[in-house]
C-alpha cells in the first residue's frame, strides 16, 4: 500500500512550483539545500556572452572580501598562560597549543614561522549542514567601507555582509572561510612543505579549485580515499558512503613524499619466496610514452631466455629465446636497467611468457626490505584509519567519555601522513586542533622511531552545549577537551616509552646504564591565547606595526607581557624563543633573539648608562635592535636613547638601530 498526500501546503510558497520546473531545467541553478542560485541563472540565459573575455577561473560571492581577509593585520594581541608554561614538563618543550580564531592565530605566526612548517594537516568543516558550520564575522564593516577596501561595488558589499551578519552555510560562505586561511598557511610552509585537508563529497570539489587557485594547479599531489567507516554510513539516501578524502598539495615541485615504512605496511604484493627471501615482480620494460627507445638507446639491447634450464643471459645460446623490451621490434621501447646494471643484477632477473600479451619479458625480483618504503597507494583502508579505533583510543587510552568528543580522528590516519611527508625533526601545524589528534599521533610517532618533530596546534575558544556530555564533564569548551586530549596523550605516550639504549653495550653483553644522553621525547607544550586589544581601555585599533597604540597613561605587567608577546613574534621570534630579563640597574628590558625590548615605564639616563656600559664589558649581550615601547618613554629620553645608539653604533662599527613604537 503506497500513502499520498495530495495537498500538503505546508512547504509550499507562492513559486515552488515554478521553482520545481526550473530545477527540471536548470538543475546546476540549486544548491545542495535546494535554494535557488539566481546568479548562475541569469549566466544561463544571457542572450549574449562576450567570449573575448572569458577565461577560466573560480569565483564565488565573497571572493573580493575572502581576498581582503588575507591581507588585513590581525586584531588581537597573543597572551602566554604563564602558569602553565612554568611547569616543569612544560618549561623547555618546543610544542604549543594555541586558543583562538586560527585565522587570527596564523597571521600573527606569519613572521616567525613563514617558510618554516614543514606539513600542515587540518580537519576543517565539512558544510554539511549537520557540522554546525556557519560563517560569521566578528570584523564590523559598512557596505561603504567594504566596497571601498575590496575594490567591489556597495550591492555586492551589502549582499556579502548579509551572509556573515546571518550566518550562513553555502558554498560561497565556506569559501571565503577557507580562502584566507589557506592562503596564509601557505606563506608557512617550507619549500618542500605539503599540506593534508580532510574533506568529504559536501566541499571536495570546490576545496580541489580553491587549493589549485591558492597553491597552483600543478602542486597538486593526490587525493586520498580514507575507508574509514567500512560499513558505509546507514544514514544516506542511495549510496552507503565508506570513505572520506585526504587533499595533498605540496609547496612546490621539490616535495618527495617518502612511503610508508616496509615493516608496517607489508602488501600482498609480495607474494613469492625463494630462499633469499620474501619478494614480489617488477616488469623490467619500460613502455610509456615518454619511454622511447631514441631517448635511451642504452637501454635498448636483448635478453636471451634457456627455457629448459630455466636460465636468463645477455649472450645468446643455443635454442634460447630472444626477448626485446616489445614484442614488435620496430616498436621499440627500453628497459628500466641499461646493459650494465642488467649484467650486474643477472641473479635478480628471470623471464616468463605473458599470455595476454602474446609476448615474453624479463622481472626483477624486488626482495621485501624492512629499511624499504612503499609509495602510498590512494585508497587507504587499513584498520587503523578506522573512525571505530579513533573513538577506542580516545575512550579505552585516554579514559574519555565517548560522547565527550563524537568521532575524534584516528591517531593511525595522523601518523600516516607524517610518515609520508616529514623529518624526524620537522614541525608539523594543526589549526582546526579539535581533540588534539595531531599532537598525539606527533608524540606517539616520536617515541617509536626517536624522532624530535615539533607540533603547533590552534583550536578556536569554541563552546560546547550546555546539554552536552563535554559539559556535563567539566569541558565549557573545545579547547579545554584539546588540552586535556594532550595530556592524557603525553602521559599516555610516556608510560610506554623506552628510551633508546647503548647498542654497543648490548652486543657487548655489558648492562646497558641509563644516561643523560639516551633519548628523551618533547612530551610537554605551551599555550599561548589570542586576546582583545587594549580597547579595554582605549577604543583606537591596535595591530603590530601600527604607529599608533592606543593611548594609554600605563599598562599592567600582565599587559606588558602579552605586549612583549606579541611584539617578538612580530619581529621573528618563535613562540619558543628564550626571553632574557635584562636587569639595567634597577629597570627591567627583555633581550629576545638579539632584539632588546624597553616596554616598562621609568626608563631614565641613568639606565640607558647602565645598558652602555653592558654592551662594553658583556661580549655576551649583543642585541642590534632596542624597540622601545613609546607610550612608556619621554619624547625626550627617545632623543637621548638614539643619540647614544647612533654614537655607538659608530665608534664600535655595529649596526644597532632603535625602533618607537608609539
Amino acid at each position: 500500500m503506497i500513502t499520498e498526500t495530495l495537498f500538503n501546503a505546508e512547504n509550499i510558497t507562492a513559486n515552488s512550483p515554478q521553482l520545481e520546473q526550473l530545477k527540471q531545467l536548470f538543475p546546476n541553478c540549486f544548491d545542495t539545500s535546494g535554494r535557488f542560485l539566481l546568479e548562475k541563472f541569469q549566466a544561463e540565459i544571457a542572450q549574449h556572452t562576450d567570449i573575448s573575455r572569458e577565461f577560466y577561473s573560480m569565483n564565488w560571492l565573497g571572493k573580493s572580501y575572502a581576498k581582503l581577509l588575507r591581507n588585513l593585520p590581525p586584531e588581537t594581541l597573543l597572551a602566554e598562560d604563564v602558569e602553565h608554561n612554568s611547569k616543569e614538563e612544560n618549561a623547555h618543550s618546543q610544542n604549543v597549543l594555541i586558543q583562538g580564531d586560527n585565522l587570527e592565530v596564523l597571521k600573527h605566526l606569519k613572521n616567525a614561522y613563514r617558510n618554516s612548517v614543514k606539513m600542515i594537516y587540518i580537519d576543517p568543516p565539512y558544510n554539511t549542514g549537520s557540522d554546525g558550520f556557519v560563517y560569521q564575522d566578528d570584523r564590523k564593516f559598512t557596505p561603504k567601507q567594504l566596497a571601498t577596501l575590496a575594490n567591489i561595488t556597495q550591492e555586492e558589499a551589502e549582499r556579502i555582509l548579509n551572509f556573515t551578519d546571518k550566518g550562513s552555510n553555502s558554498h560561497s560562505a565556506w569559501l571565503t572561510f577557507m580562502y584566507p586561511r589557506l592562503y596564509v598557511a601557505r606563506e608557512l610552509l617550507k619549500e618542500d612543505g605539503v599540506i593534508f585537508i580532510s574533506i568529504d563529497d559536501n566541499e571536495v570539489a570546490q576545496l580541489k579549485l580553491l587549493c589549485d587557485e591558492v597553491f597552483g594547479e600543478g602542486n597538486f599531489v593526490g587525493l586520498i580515499s580514507v575507508v574509514n567507516n567500512p560499513k558505509g554510513r546507514s544514514d544516506q539516501k542511495n549510496i552507503a558512503t565508506a570513505h572520506e578524502y585526504l587533499l595533498v598539495y605540496q609547496n612546490s615541485n621539490k616535495v618527495l613524499l617518502k612511503g610508508f615504512k616496509a615493516e608496517k605496511h607489508i602488501t600482498k604484493r609480495y607474494n613469492k619466496k625463494d630462499e633469499l627471501g620474501v619478494w614480489r615482480e617488477i616488469d623490467l620494460r619500460k613502455t610509456g610514452d615518454n619511454d622511447r627507445f631514441e631517448d635511451r638507446p642504452n637501454m635498448y639491447y636483448p635478453f636471451y631466455w634457456d627455457e629448459k634450464n630455466q636460465t636468463l643471459s645477455l649472450e645468446k645460446i643455443d635454442s634460447s629465446i630472444e626477448i626485446y623490451p616489445m614484442k614488435d621490434v620496430e616498436q621499440k621501447g627500453r628497459w628500466r636497467w641499461g646493459y650494465e646494471n642488467s649484467k650486474a643484477n643477472l641473479s635478480k632477473l628471470f623471464a616468463r611468457y605473458m599470455p595476454a600479451k602474446k609476448q615474453w619479458s624479463v622481472f626483477e625480483k624486488d626482495y621485501f626490505d624492512e629499511g624499504d618504503f612503499i609509495k602510498s597507494t590512494s585508497v587507504w583502508d587499513f584498520k587503523d584509519v578506522n573512525s571505530e579505533r579513533g573513538t577506542e583510543i580516545f575512550v579505552k587510552d585516554l579514559g574519555f567519555n565517548k560522547d565527550i568528543f563524537p568521532k575524534p580522528k584516528p591517531i593511525g590516519t595522523i601518523k600516516r601522513i607524517i610518515e609520508l611527508a616529514t623529518n624526524s625533526d620537522d614541525l608539523i601545524l594543526d589549526f582546526f586542533a579539535g581533540s588534539g589528534t595531531t599532537a598525539h599521533a606527533v608524540m606517539q610517532l616520536n617515541a617509536e622511531d626517536g624522532g624530535n618533530r615539533q607540533f603547533i596546534l590552534v583550536q578556536l575558544l569554541e563552546q560546547t552545549d550546555p546539554k552536552s556530555e563535554a559539559y556535563k564533564a567539566g569541558y565549557k569548551t573545545i579547547f579545554e577537551i584539546t588540552k586535556a586530549r594532550i595530556e592524557r596523550a603525553a602521559i599516555s605516550v610516556g608510560a610506554g616509552f623506552i628510551p633508546a639504549r647503548n647498542t654497543d653495550n648490548e652486543r657487548t653483553g655489558i648492562n646497558p646504564v641509563p644516561t643523560s644522553t639516551e633519548q628523551k621525547i618533547d612530551l610537554g607544550f605551551k599555550i599561548y591565547q589570542t586576546t582583545d586589544n587594549f580597547n579595554a581601555v582605549a577604543e583606537d585599533e591596535f595591530h603590530p606595526n601600527q604607529a599608533q597604540l592606543p593611548h594609554l597613561t600605563s599598562l599592567t605587567e600582565s599587559q606588558i607581557q602579552t605586549l612583549l608577546t606579541t611584539w617578538r613574534v612580530y619581529d621573528g621570534a618563535k613562540l619558543t624563543e628564550t626571553v632574557q630579563a635584562v636587569d639595567l640597574g634597577g629597570y627591567i628590558a627583555y633581550l629576545c633573539d638579539k632584539r632588546l625590548y624597553l616596554l616598562n615605564e621609568h626608563f631614565n639616563s641613568q639606565h640607558l648608562l647602565t645598558f652602555i656600559q653592558q654592551l662594553d664589558n658583556d661580549t655576551a649581550f649583543n642585541p642590534n635592535r632596542v624597540i622601545v615601547f613609546g607610550n612608556h618613554m619621554e619624547s625626550a629620553m627617545q632623543q637621548e636613547l638614539n643619540q647614544a645608539l647612533a654614537s655607538y653604533s659608530n665608534r664600535k662599527n655595529i649596526s644597532l638601530s632603535l625602533i618607537v613604537r608609539a
